[in-house]
């Protein structure tokens, strides 16, 4: 899985790239860095929200990319909030917003920023 787009005032592009493990599915940007901006990646996603997550990342991607400053949350759409907390390798890690629960947050997202999603 792998899609881009190009970013603003930087000449290169960010990538969404996949794999998948035995913790399920990873996703993470490439380009970013070219920015001087960390990379993005979510890991341990069930495969079936590849591709809606694929989304978020470009979404999330496209913000950092523009701003050119990490924010501690990101709020997408009219109320789905992301915060973005580091990794031990420097990428930044998409979660809920403090005090929202873990369990399930990566379908909820998908279903309140793509409600076509449902059907």
């Amino acid at each position: 899985m792998e899609a881009a787009f190009g970013m603003a005032d930087v000449t290169s592009e960010v990538r969404i790239i996949g794999s998948e493990g035995p913790d399920g599915l990873t996703l993470r940007t490439s380009g970013l860095s070219a920015g001087n901006l960390p990379e993005l990646r979510v890991a341990g996603l069930p495969p079936y929200l590849g591709q809606g997550w694929a989304r978020v990342l470009a979404a999330l991607a496209r913000r950092l990319a523009a701003s050119g400053q990490v924010p501690a949350r990101i709020t997408l759409g009219a109320d789905v909030e992301i915060s973005l907390t580091p990794a031990d390798d420097g990428a930044l890690a998409p979660g809920p917003p403090p005090g929202d629960d873990a369990d399930g947050w990566h379908r909820d997202v998908l279903l309140r920023l793509f409600p076509e999603a449902r059907t």
